[in-house]
């Protein structure tokens, strides 16, 4: 084993320095960032993609959220026939074919072409992200997996706001065609650093004793009220970040952002890559139910600032809502992980697709409804979708203990 490598393989005891353990969480934070800077840092530049091929805006929102929908085949895929993928090989190979849509992205006039090239990422995306979340339960003690595990999510958070300040930076600066070329790099960036920090693994752990996989446990999972409640609930928490920051673009342009201005917007994840990591403790304190419930009521109050024509004020609701949907889906996911006794990747697969199927809602229904009625329509529709989750939220905590599976 290489001296990298250590880095992502440590004993299965407790950690080393403190000063290992950061370089640690830095790297595994560093493959999320390169695994998912792909996903929405089109949505930074979405203004200027509507100019090129000439489509009306929700055309254009939902071929570049489509990467969701391959998100959410993968994840299913990735739990039902993933058993016999090494992890290593899985997560670098996905990378590596990544850059083959990203690059073709950067040549295409057509927009169903552009369509299918997103979902293409997205499986991609989704089986490298899958396949790590699987590596880092499986190599780290439940103590050190946590740690792993929030390094991972932060990585993710990071990557949803440098993906897009670089998207918009490159793209002002030289042209589209560099900017899909540039993202191109970083995936191939990103399958370099997985062959050289992760070893080669056993297989992906087993849905059913025999290593088969088990229907059967699936359904418990649909029958579980609570697990069908967190289900619900992430489909509508990406419905509502997808549709918040594909279409809000539109609005800061009208409020006189140029394309490069409107990249640095996305600083406005920043306050959520502070409080996401927060979202266990959180959970642990009030409960996931209040948890939940209080982190999407701090959105909503981010969404009504954002029918303001103050830039600081918008830019204000920006950072609430990415503060309250980040923090809530983390402890959807936490939730997840507890409720389910057997077969968590299962659920979690479960999980993943109706929570990027929700994304993929939120951009076809906010393009409509941007297109025909207006943005004031779109945040009315954005805040009945998070009224709608709290009420869900409700029964959680007092549904039927789970199922033994």
């Amino acid at each position: 084993m290489t001296g990298i490598e250590h880095v992502l393989n440590p004993p299965r005891t407790n950690f080393g320095s403190a000063a290992a353990d950061g370089w640690r969480f830095a790297v595994i934070a560093l493959i999320a960032f390169l695994t998912l800077v792909d996903l929405f840092a089109a949505q930074a530049i979405l203004p200027t993609l509507v100019e090129k091929f000439q489509v009306s805006r929700g055309a254009m929102g939902f071929a570049v959220n489509a990467s969701t929908f391959g998100m959410a085949v993968a994840g299913l895929g990735i739990a039902f026939f993933g058993s016999r993928i090494d992890r290593r090989n899985g997560i670098w190979i996905s990378l590596a074919l990544l850059s083959i849509p990203t690059t073709a992205l950067a040549f295409t006039d057509d927009l169903r072409v552009f369509t299918i090239l997103r979902v293409v990422q997205g499986l991609c995306m989704s089986a490298a992200f899958t396949l790590t979340m699987a590596y880092l339960s499986e190599h780290f003690t439940p103590a050190q997996a946590a740690g792993a595990l929030a390094a991972y999510v932060t990585g993710n958070v990071a990557s949803n706001f440098f993906g897009r300040i670089l998207s918009a930076a490159v793209a002002s600066l030289g042209g589209l065609e560099i900017n899909f070329l540039t993202f191109a790099a970083l995936n191939l960036a990103g399958a370099l650093l997985v062959w050289l920090t992760l070893k080669k693994t056993s297989m992906m752990m087993q849905t059913s004793e025999d290593g088969s996989f088990n229907m059967r446990r699936w359904t418990y999972h649909f029958a579980d009220p609570e697990m069908r409640c967190v289900f619900a609930i992430g489909f509508l928490i990406l419905f509502v970040f997808i549709g918040t920051f594909t279409y809000v673009n539109f609005q800061l342009v009208a409020l006189g952002l140029s394309p490069m201005a409107l990249g640095l917007v996305y600083l406005v994840f920043l306050p959520s890559m502070l409080t996401t990591p927060m979202a266990g403790r959180l959970a642990n304190r009030i409960g996931a139910k209040r948890g939940i419930i209080s982190t999407i009521a701090l959105a909503i109050v981010g969404l009504a600032a954002l029918l303001s024509v103050s830039l600081p004020l918008v830019l204000t609701g920006l950072a609430l809502v990415a503060i309250g949907t980040f923090l809530a889906q983390a402890i959807a996911t936490g939730l997840v992980g507890r409720r389910a006794i057997a077969d968590k990747a299962g659920a979690s697969g479960i999980y993943l697709a109706s929570y990027y199927t929700g994304g993929l809602a939120g951009s076809l229904v906010l393009g409509q409804v941007y297109d025909h009625v207006g943005w004031p329509a779109c945040v009315g529709v954005l805040v009945a979708a998070l009224l709608a989750a709290i009420v869900i939220a409700l029964p959680i905590g007092s549904a039927l203990s789970p199922s033994r599976r």
